[in-house]
């Protein structure tokens, strides 16, 4: 019997941890949300996790392969939700990028992007690491992200520069050059949304960044090169020694 290769590919357990972790903390809803992974150069062939599928149970080895520039990839049996399909079929294609790409509609996160004026200011050394340009905003939700709505999503992530997409009326986007640093990122903008909603709720004025500081600030983080890939494999070493199945 040939062996599946796939049982031993890092970047397939790394996606299926974060998935798990993802569950773990409450950020996923229901069986929808996506997390791809870019595996060629032009970013054209990822993976992405199995249409309708709780994040708690997906396996690394369950994670689908399918080609951004293949139409006939909805006629598969194995298809990815549409919306799926839609918004990160859309994404790899046009920003190569755009590595990995992890979207859910996490509680803070959502509030946030319900919000009239979704910026999240730098009020804290977690928020200020999407300071400026490394953040946009959605202005114009048009319903489900499919492939027409993908793509005009995809028009907004042309920049390098941008980390994380606040989608008003829907959740929260980020992207990354590998899984441990998209994720990373998902963990700190729910922190960040967290603490300003509860800031707000407070009613008292904010402390807010000279904007100096709060660049200055995303600038150290950007420093801290191995920061993601410990906290991803900190978290995989406790699914590990839980006996998950994650990476299998």
């Amino acid at each position: 019997m040939m062996k599946d290769l796939r049982r031993n590919d890092p970047d397939r357990a790394d996606l299926a941890a974060a998935l798990r972790w993802t569950a773990r903390m409450n950020l996923h809803e229901a069986v929808g949300n996506h997390f791809s992974l870019a595996l060629n150069e032009d970013g054209s062939r990822f993976l992405i996790n199995p249409n309708a599928r709780h994040f708690a149970t997906v396996r690394a080895s369950e994670l689908i392969e399918i080609d951004a520039n293949d139409p006939r990839t909805m006629d598969r049996p194995d298809a990815p939700d549409p919306t799926a399909w839609g918004l990160h079929g859309a994404i790899h294609r046009a920003c190569p990028h755009a590595r990995c790409v992890m979207h859910v509609h996490s509680v803070h996160a959502t509030v946030l992007a319900s919000l009239q004026d979704s910026r999240l200011p730098p009020i804290d050394q977690n928020s200020a690491m999407f300071f400026g340009p490394r953040t946009v905003i959605d202005e114009d939700y048009n319903g489900f992200a499919f492939e027409g709505e993908g793509e005009r999503c995809a028009t907004l992530l042309a920049s390098p520069k941008v980390i994380a997409m606040i989608m008003g009326n829907h959740g929260v986007l980020v992207i990354g050059q590998t899984v441990a640093e998209a994720f990373n990122r998902l963990y700190y903008f729910e922190r960040a949304a967290e603490t300003y909603i509860r800031a707000l709720q407070t009613g008292r004025p904010l402390r807010i960044m000279p904007d100096a500081i709060a660049e200055k600030t995303a600038q150290d983080w950007e420093g801290y090169t191995d920061f993601a890939a410990a906290h991803l494999a900190e978290l995989r070493a406790i699914l590990d020694a839980e006996g998950s199945d994650y990476g299998t």
